[in-house]
């Protein structure tokens, strides 16, 4: 076997690795987030029971809202900050994978060939510490509209008036100059990196320029996460639809298209919602 395909074989190994690796991350995701959506709700009877969630203190419907909301405990806070944190694990590590690839395999090469390069890991964290970040605004907010009086605790969804603004400003949202330029960074790999100072060889590096391309992402889907207050942040059917059209929208060559024409059904879905038609 020649130097170059031992070199080749290796890059194949490295890809498969990287693959499982990330394949688990995002499994390990989603298997915590469809244990927390099968858990057993608990019996509005059994008021006790429901004191000790965030926001609850033995009621659930919005009509009843005014004198049983809670406030959250650091507890309360840390734990809702972790269930978005790996919800944004489970959404948005299919839609880098390609990115994390390629990133995988530049680095195999250049080790190939001598030169010293930070693993992809480093770029991975960069891209979930973003994420992260970002975990923690939706977990505020989250906090901020409970106690408003906006969100149902117990599912945190809005009333129909809130969530059909949430669904205009999405919709609307998807056919903004932004949008078109966070979404080509996300689409193009290769293009993102040259124009952001090419790959990385050491890990601060790598670890800035995942960030980057996780606050890119983060320009591109922001406004489709805030859907999750619309059908519920624990509505595992309604967060799955939401990873699959962010995966579809990044990966597809019509995908602008697609972003498009979904936006304007979702703005006409929130304008219905709002005026109480659907």
């Amino acid at each position: 076997m020649t130097s170059d395909s031992r070199l080749e074989a290796v890059l194949r190994r490295d890809r498969l690795i990287v693959l499982a690796a990330l394949a688990a991350l995002a499994a390990l995701a989603w298997a915590w987030l469809l244990g927390m959506g099968a858990a057993p709700s608990p019996d509005p009877a059994a008021g006790d029971a429901m004191d000790g969630m965030p926001g609850m203190a033995g009621h659930g419907g919005m009509e009843e809202l005014g004198p049983s909301v809670a406030a959250w405990s650091a507890a309360d806070f840390a734990a809702m900050a972790a269930m978005w944190s790996v919800m944004m694990v489970g959404m948005m590590i299919p839609a880098a994978a390609p990115m994390i690839l390629i990133y995988a395999r530049v680095g195999r090469k250049a080790e190939g060939g001598g030169t010293p390069f930070a693993p992809a890991g480093w770029f991975a964290a960069g891209y979930l510490l973003a994420w992260g970040g970002f975990a923690l605004a939706a977990t505020m907010l989250q906090w901020l509209l409970e106690q408003a009086l906006l969100l149902a605790p117990m599912t945190a969804s809005a009333g129909p008036r809130l969530g059909g603004l949430l669904l205009m400003v999405a919709g609307l949202y998807q056919w903004t100059p932004l949008k078109d330029s966070c979404l080509a960074q996300c689409q193009s790999p290769f293009l993102f990196i040259q124009r952001h100072g090419g790959f990385r060889g050491d890990r601060s590096g790598a670890l800035r320029l995942g960030l980057r391309h996780g606050a890119f992402c983060i320009g591109c889907c922001w406004a489709l996460m805030l859907l999750l207050f619309v059908g519920g942040v624990m509505n595992l059917l309604w967060i799955a639809g939401i990873a699959a059209f962010v995966l579809t929208e990044k990966l597809l060559p019509l995908g602008r298209i697609l972003s498009r024409l979904a936006g304007a059904a979702m703005a006409a879905a929130g304008i219905g919602l709002a005026a109480g038609l659907i």
